[in-house]
């Protein structure tokens, strides 16, 4: 088919802003469209990242595209608030693309990260023309993963580059229209080359660059909790209306891997039609936010692993020309799950997540009372302790436990993905659990949590949780981890400071992994207080923590129990198949 393109088209909205896109439109006849919204400027052909499909391999598929900046973004007309437009432009967006004569009616979107968000929110609207979306790496839940955690820590590292980096561009589009100053232009693009610095700015709430240009900065700021602010945002409610079929693409080192994991199975339960229900797919490689690479350094996961050899983009083909083109038998043989299972290093396909053959499993945390550094005497066995003990360190926040890889905003080498724990796990602040010597390969495949019996000298503390395969070499690599906010322990929504001395149950949600501890390994809890800068610090005051300094922090003496009467636990999702090699 040959395409047509045009640059800057523009697709008025209901409210008489116009929306500036890219079309490759067919010079003859009509085609299914694919949609891309998004605000980091449409005229990058990458659209951000490896797990993106082909542009090309979609247009010589017979697609027609149409890739659009987000309202008050680069070419686009009106001002920028995320989130705050997005269902109606993209609801508007559709039904101009179904009207267009060269289009058969029919529109699917793609794309990863905020372009995911924007889907849910199209489908979100019922809108008639979308037949199908392909979101990969995103959430339905604007506060969780994005902005904080589901914990209720704040994503700051995230957050810091993230607004640097939007209000940076906004400022540019302001210099043009004489609306802000070269200086201003020069500040903020300074902090995103150099946003590390951001992070240790206290307080928080007031960081000069970004508190000076104010916007949302200012609203994420004032709300910790997820309140009706953040509900306003949160599609979970809405999923009833969703009608259509999705593919769910994410990574077991990406940010939002807890968010997809979790879209997938509630949609599966609460999305508005049988078939939006049963057509859920669910795709997890061993990919972060940025890359598919496949490659770090301390952990390859090797070349089949990459979006590009699993062939990600045939899959985007297919699901469309499934819904779409209305071609029955597209999919056929084509699993509704399918998961890269680390440790063995192979993509496997599965009927649904969590696997249905999971056997939940405890593995108890027991010690003689110091668990402190990984040459302590923390260990994890799957036989309840008979004696009571328990660990104890000192959270400082002035000096917290500095992030080590995981499911983060790669800003760095070594800041996020598979990294090696030996580089944190020596600090006496850092717990460490270690099962037995393997002899025999288990796997572990599902979400993870970690039940813990805390008490603190804090009426408000953290406790961070780290998945850890340790290596017969010696390598510590995370799998996941989570944080709980403690005055969150009872729910997002509401805050509730706790006795200092008194024991409190929390579970800490780990998000999710595929791995297989082979023969001579051994799994690895560790448990700390802090994951810096990619989240705040708890200052433990039990005070409003955004606008507190470093001269408000104290220090927390912070216990985990374990034994009878406080049975701490790591729940782990098991998987047993004797073919497993």
């Amino acid at each position: 088919m040959q395409h047509l393109f045009e640059i800057d088209v523009r697709v008025p909205m209901r409210d008489g802003v116009a929306l500036a896109a890219n079309v490759w439109r067919p010079t003859e006849g009509k085609a299914p469209t694919l949609l891309v919204r998004l605000p980091y400027g449409k005229d990058v052909l990458s659209l951000g990242h490896d797990v993106m499909p082909s542009l090309l391999a979609l247009l010589e598929a017979g697609y027609a595209l149409v890739v659009q900046d987000c309202r008050g973004t680069y070419r686009s007309e009106g001002e920028f608030v995320p989130h705050m437009a997005d269902r109606a432009d993209g609801e508007d967006t559709v039904a101009w693309i179904a009207d267009q004569p060269w289009s058969d009616g029919a529109v699917g979107m793609y794309g990863a990260s905020y372009l995911g968000m924007v889907q849910w929110e199209a489908a979100a609207t019922g809108a008639p023309g979308l037949k199908a979306i392909a979101p990969a790496f995103t959430s339905i839940d604007n506060y969780e993963a994005p902005r904080y955690s589901a914990g209720g820590a704040l994503s700051l590292s995230l957050v810091t580059f993230w607004n640097a980096m939007m209000y940076a561009a906004d400022a540019q589009r302001s210099l043009a229209a004489g609306e802000a100053t070269v200086a201003q232009v020069q500040q903020l693009g300074h902090a995103v080359v150099f946003s590390e610095a951001l992070n240790d700015v206290l307080p928080t709430a007031e960081v000069p660059v970004l508190a000076g240009y104010g916007k949302w900065w200012d609203d994420w700021m004032a709300h910790p909790s997820h309140d009706g602010y953040w509900d306003a945002m949160e599609l979970t409610p809405e999923l009833k209306n969703v009608t259509i079929p999705a593919l769910n693409i994410g990574g077991w080192y990406d940010l939002y891997i807890g968010q997809t994991l979790r879209t997938y199975t509630t949609a599966r339960q609460k999305a508005g039609t049988a078939q939006a229900r049963e057509e859920q797919r669910l795709i997890i490689g061993p990919w972060d936010h940025i890359a598919g690479t496949c490659v770090y350094p301390d952990r390859s996961f090797g070349a089949l692993g990459t979006p590009q050899l699993m062939g990600l983009t045939d899959l985007h083909v297919k699901f469309f020309d499934r819904w779409l083109r209305g071609d029955a038998t597209a999919l056929d043989g084509v699993a509704p799950v399918k998961i890269f299972v680390m440790g063995i290093d192979q993509w496997r396909d599965e009927q649904d997540w969590p696997l249905p053959d999971t056997t939940w499993t405890d593995f108890h945390l027991t010690s003689a009372g110091h668990a402190n550094t990984v040459d302590g005497d923390g260990a994890l066995t799957t036989e309840a302790p008979v004696g009571a003990g328990h660990d104890t360190y000192l959270y400082d926040p002035r000096r917290p436990v500095p992030t080590a890889g995981g499911a983060c905003l790669p800003m760095t080498p070594g800041f996020g993905g598979p990294v090696d724990q030996r580089t944190v796990a020596g600090r006496e602040d850092v717990l460490c659990f270690t099962g037995p010597l393997l002899e025999e390969p288990v796997e572990v495949t599902g979400p993870i949590s970690l039940t813990l019996y805390v008490s603190s000298s804090a009426v408000d503390t953290d406790f961070t949780a780290k998945l850890v395969d340790v290596f017969p070499d010696g390598r510590a690599i995370n799998l996941c981890d989570g944080i709980l906010r403690t005055r969150y322990r009872g729910g997002l929504a509401t805050e509730e400071l706790m006795e200092p001395g008194a024991v409190y149950e929390i579970t800490v949600d780990m998000t999710g992994t595929s791995n297989v501890f082979l023969p001579g390994h051994r799994i690895r809890v560790d448990v700390s207080s802090s994951n810096f800068p990619r989240h705040d610090r708890n200052t433990n005051t039990g005070g409003v923590i955004a606008h507190e300094g470093e001269e408000q922090m104290i220090a927390a003496i912070n216990h985990i129990h374990h034994g009878p009467d406080h049975p701490s636990r790591l729940v782990l999702p098991v998987i047993d198949r004797k073919d497993q090699s």
